[in-house]
């Protein structure tokens, strides 16, 4: 008998060139645990058909795509940019083994919603597949900050930017440090004591007045004008 579909269920597609990966990844990614792997790409090249095949009208969509790095036609930080020109296309988290400072930064500048070494846990896997389906950033704390120092001489309208942070109030400033040391949406609302909505709205309002235009970018700031240190996060 099929399985009925769970509308709670995050849906996947994995973009990796091994099938040894791909089938370790399922076996984390369980239907059980909430998630369901509704298509596999062995390159960047594949996954624009992927989505067309899966964006029918009547199925659900995908909530989040799994994206290697380094594969042989179409790497994972072009096949990014291709999506992110798309506002309509799923939010990309980049896995790879390569501790590559310039690739995981050139991955975000792409339009990555954030990025998780391979030799991260099962738990973190689960978490950050979670946080980027549910529209947040998540940003593997191994390498990030030598990551955003890349993003950041990159993105000089981030330095130039410095200053702005006096027009926000002590509020937005405790949201912008919890996102700067990782916190996701639904943490900083129970550490602060408020709701997810008002959260997302503190975030919006943080964008605006620091003209930023992501996650990503609002981090970097937060380190470069000394909000938070890497010693904090």
């Amino acid at each position: 008998m099929t399985e009925p579909l769970s509308p709670a269920l995050v849906r996947v597609v994995l973009v990796d060139d091994q099938e040894l990966v791909r089938s370790g990844l399922k076996r984390i990614l369980r239907r059980r645990d909430g998630f369901e792997i509704v298509a596999e790409c062995a390159d960047g090249a594949e996954v624009p058909r992927a989505l067309a095949v899966l964006d029918d009208g009547v199925d659900p969509g995908v909530d989040v795509i799994l994206m290697d790095l380094r594969m042989r036609q179409v790497d994972g930080i072009t096949a990014t940019r291709l999506l992110a020109g798309d506002a309509a296309a799923p939010p990309v988290l980049v896995l790879t083994t390569f501790d590559d400072d310039e690739m995981l930064s050139g991955a975000l500048r792409a339009g990555a919603a954030g990025f998780l070494l391979k030799d991260s846990s099962a738990d973190d896997l689960i978490r950050a597949v979670r946080t980027v389906a549910a529209g947040e950033s998540w940003l593997d704390p191994a390498v990030t900050g030598r990551v955003l120092r890349g993003y950041r001489d990159s993105s000089p309208a981030v330095a130039a930017n410095a200053g702005a942070a006096d027009a926000l109030t002590p509020r937005e400033l405790e949201v912008l440090r919890a996102m700067a040391v990782g916190r996701s949406n639904g943490e900083i609302a129970d550490d602060l004591v408020i709701s997810e909505l008002t959260v997302k709205s503190h975030i919006g309002r943080i964008f605006t007045k620091l003209h930023l235009r992501d996650r990503p970018a609002a981090i970097v700031y937060a380190y470069d004008n000394g909000l938070v240190t890497p010693a904090t996060s």
